[in-house]
């Protein structure tokens, strides 16, 4: 990983406090994890074959990692970020945009469409 990109990442990455009574082990720095989780994400092997000579940790660590990161909204900042960056040096053509529903909220209880009529014609039941 570039320099680079861990100068944007790093900041957006939720820090962990040690405990003082009991700290444990100490934990795997974020960019030997993040190299693992991108290992994993780019050759597509299973977490658990992650290699462990690679440094990386193992593959419950970095899987655990990305949990975590996840839920704390990284990627989404990360995203957000790069698109902001995009936006601002104006390498974004937003006449390409698409937007689906995945992406954009639904709201419910939206404009309600009238209930249907019947015609009172029903159709006789395939036989053949």
């Amino acid at each position: 990983m570039s320099d680079e990109l861990w100068d944007r990442l790093e900041p957006l990455l939720p820090q962990r406090e040690r405990r003082f009574r009991h700290p444990g082990r100490k934990p795997l720095p974020d960019r030997e994890v993040l190299c693992g989780i991108l290992y994993v994400l780019h050759t597509g092997i299973q977490w658990e074959y992650l290699p462990q000579g690679l440094g990386f940790g193992s593959g419950m660590t970095c899987w655990r990692r990305l949990r975590d990161w996840n839920e704390a909204g990284v990627w989404q900042r990360l995203h957000e970020v790069l698109l902001a960056e995009l936006n601002a040096a104006s390498r974004l053509d937003w006449s390409r945009c698409v937007v689906d529903s995945s992406h954009v909220r639904a709201l419910k209880g939206g404009a309600r469409r009238a209930p249907r009529r019947s015609t009172g014609v029903e159709l006789a039941p395939n036989t053949t």
